[in-house]
């Protein structure tokens, strides 16, 4: 079973859809400059248009790294300004470790054109139909942390 964080940003009117891209690169890389970071800023004009048409208020951005998933959300307008639902705290771990890919939510009408324009930047960086669930293989346990079963039967030459 894959271990899941979740964070909710204040998105507009509290912050414009670009800031509140901007604010969910920082928390994936911590702040710091990285490769990563280079290549989801290089997004940050096709995540800005996704954030605008507030996909992701109930389907999540989605990080999957070689550690635990990471559940993004964004909250707007009341709810952006009080911002009690918000929680924008560091994570305990870094986000984009080993192997990590990120998963955008977005509205059916808008799909085609955004998963084009995320493919010129990254491959990393996808979209998917708000609708649609993230799966990835490498979530499931690693060969070695899974349970060895035995089938006797195959085991015995039945």
């Amino acid at each position: 079973m894959t271990t899941v964080a979740s964070r909710t940003f204040r998105s507009t009117p509290h912050r414009d859809a670009m800031a509140t891209w901007r604010a969910i690169v920082d928390l994936l890389t911590r702040d710091k400059a990285s490769a990563a970071r280079t290549e989801l800023l290089a997004v940050a004009g096709v995540a800005a248009s996704v954030i605008a048409d507030q996909a992701p208020k109930d389907a999540a951005i989605v990080t999957t790294c070689d550690g635990p998933r990471t559940r993004i959300y964004c909250v707007y307008d009341d709810d952006a300004i009080d911002g009690a639902d918000a929680n924008e705290d560091p994570l305990g771990f870094d986000p984009l470790n080993g192997d990590w890919r990120v998963s955008l939510p977005c509205l059916a009408d808008d799909l085609a054109w955004v998963q084009a324009a995320l493919k010129k930047h990254s491959d990393r960086i996808t979209a998917r139909d708000l609708e649609a669930e993230v799966t990835k293989a490498a979530d499931e346990q690693p060969a070695q942390g899974r349970a060895l079963v035995l089938d006797p039967k195959g085991f015995l030459g039945s």
